[in-house]
């Protein structure tokens, strides 16, 4: 029975659900994305209720801890034509949709034993910057570290992304980073064992306006300048590497062969993998409540499992890290903004580049299964810690998207989800050391792009913490900057 089919639309069978299990994955979200049952054209329909039994009986889990992984709209595979048909007015701000369902899962699979009584340092946030964090101490001998997250591994921003990696920025700070992740990124097979599917196809911006065309060409000068191959194009040059666009409104292109995407959920598996290898205990479905202080420095943190003492703690939770510093009594700048994103029916492989009209926001590749991924941001977009998913995303980005690639009006679009960016008002992250609270660490407000560019920014954060050296990047993005009116403002966001 180890080959028993269990998900006919992605041909998942009983062994892999047995591999779930074996690696600890043992709620219906992390094993959706472990084996990708449900991501098909039905979308769990017909799946779901089997894979559930299967869990229970060979999991050994009581029925109550199998809450339904999160639907997704649209109900029914829908042709994206049929989306851009709607009409929305630009200038309202979303309203309605589908919400979010928001951890359900924390009562029923909340671990029963307590977290450690004491850690050398706690990580608040199992995303990917706090586990590539975690990865990179322990090669510096550091193992004593617990993570914390309040939900399974995926749950947030770092499970939600179009997977998007690119050394196109404008400021010098992030084109080194970016430079370097990807450098990182092409041997995270090899050294972490596990395929992150990294595919450099590039990256390809479309601009309309003067104003987006200049960017371009400064930025591309600025990538030179540090090794990047930035080329500028013409519309006709850009449509040399993708003939099915028709470059509407296009004035100007920026392309960079070196850039392309990987697969975010293996790439947050191999870091935690490695993490507990190396004896870091990473406690999921656990909430950080509070913190006890005393002269300046944080004692504990308390979690609905227990306190643990610690001699450091590194908030990295992205959009929800004002939350959490609220605990601690520091105020962060960072906003939450919805962004959201949606798949289609997997096609024929055609698409070399990710393509992007900086202008609206609009991005799209295709996935190494065939998949057009894609999302756009909304200008009226307030902030808030809101992932519900709407109709007006569906017909802005259907609009857009046929624009520019009319044919793809044809495909239907199979799930749309969101996640939230973590801005801060110039756009670049808050790293360092907390004013009056010296041994909390910042780690956040990497506005949509801390995926790509955490491994660069752990690796330099694991050797500032552990050696002590100087590090310009946790002197300059420190929290007090927007104090002091010193702004370090980065402007190639894409949405």
């Amino acid at each position: 029975m180890s080959k028993a089919l269990v998900c006919p639309c992605e041909d998942v069978t009983t062994e892999e659900l047995n591999h779930a299990l074996a690696k600890g994955y043992r709620d219906m979200e992390s094993v959706k994305r472990y084996t990708g049952f449900g991501t098909g054209m039905c979308q769990g329909k017909q799946c779901q209720s089997t894979v559930a039994r299967y869990l229970c009986e060979h999991g050994k889990l009581e029925a109550p801890a199998l809450h339904p992984f999160t639907p997704r709209p649209p109900l029914f595979p829908t042709e994206l034509s049929t989306w851009a048909s709607g009409q929305v007015d630009p200038s309202m701000a979303p309203v309605g949709g589908v919400p979010h369902v928001d951890d359900t899962l924390e009562t029923s699979l909340k671990p029963a034993a307590p977290v450690p009584a004491r850690a050398k340092i706690v990580i608040i946030g199992g995303g990917v910057m706090g586990l590539s964090l975690a990865y990179n101490l322990t090669l510096l001998g550091e193992t004593d570290i617990v993570v914390l997250d309040k939900s399974y591994l995926c749950a947030g921003a770092s499970g939600r992304n179009g997977g998007g990696v690119r050394m196109q920025w404008g400021t010098a700070a992030n084109v080194q980073l970016a430079r370097r992740s990807i450098e990182l990124m092409k041997g995270f097979a090899r050294d972490m064992g596990i395929n992150v599917w990294l595919r450099q196809g590039g990256y390809l911006f479309l601009a309309k306006s003067p104003q987006v065309a200049n960017l371009l060409s400064k930025s591309a000068e600025l990538h030179n300048k540090y090794g990047v191959r930035t080329q500028v194009l013409t519309p006709d040059g850009a449509r040399d590497i993708v003939p099915q666009l028709s470059m509407k409104g296009v004035t100007l292109c920026a392309y960079n062969k070196d850039d392309g995407v990987i697969f975010p959920w293996p790439f947050m598996w191999g870091y935690a993998q490695k993490c507990q290898q190396k004896g870091v205990q990473i406690e999921t479905f656990t909430r950080v409540q509070g913190f006890e202080q005393s002269s300046g420095l944080i004692r504990k943190v308390r979690t609905d499992r227990g306190d643990i003492a610690c001699d450091t703690v590194v908030l990295a939770s992205g959009a929800w890290s004002p939350e959490i510093a609220r605990l601690a009594g520091v105020v962060l700048p960072n906003k939450p903004h919805r962004h959201e994103i949606c798949s289609s029916e997997p096609l024929k492989p055609f698409l070399g580049p990710l393509v992007s009209v900086l202008d609206s926001g609009l991005y799209f590749s295709q996935s190494m299964r065939g998949e057009i991924v894609g999302g756009m941001g909304d200008p009226h977009e307030p902030a808030a810690m809101q992932m519900g998913s709407t109709f007006r995303f569906l017909a802005r980005y259907g609009q857009a998207m046929t624009e520019q690639m009319p044919q793809l009006g044809a495909i239907k679009v199979l799930r749309q989800w969101a996640g939230c960016y973590d801005v801060t008002p110039d756009n670049s992250p808050i790293l360092g050391r907390t004013p009056e609270l010296s041994n909390l660490l910042q780690m956040s407000g990497f506005v949509g792009h801390g995926f790509m560019m955490a491994p660069a920014v752990a690796e330099r954060m694991a050797r500032w913490m552990a050696t002590g050296q100087s590090d310009e990047l946790f002197s300059r993005f420190t929290l007090n900057r927007f104090a002091e009116g010193r702004l370090e403002r980065e402007d190639m966001i894409i949405g």
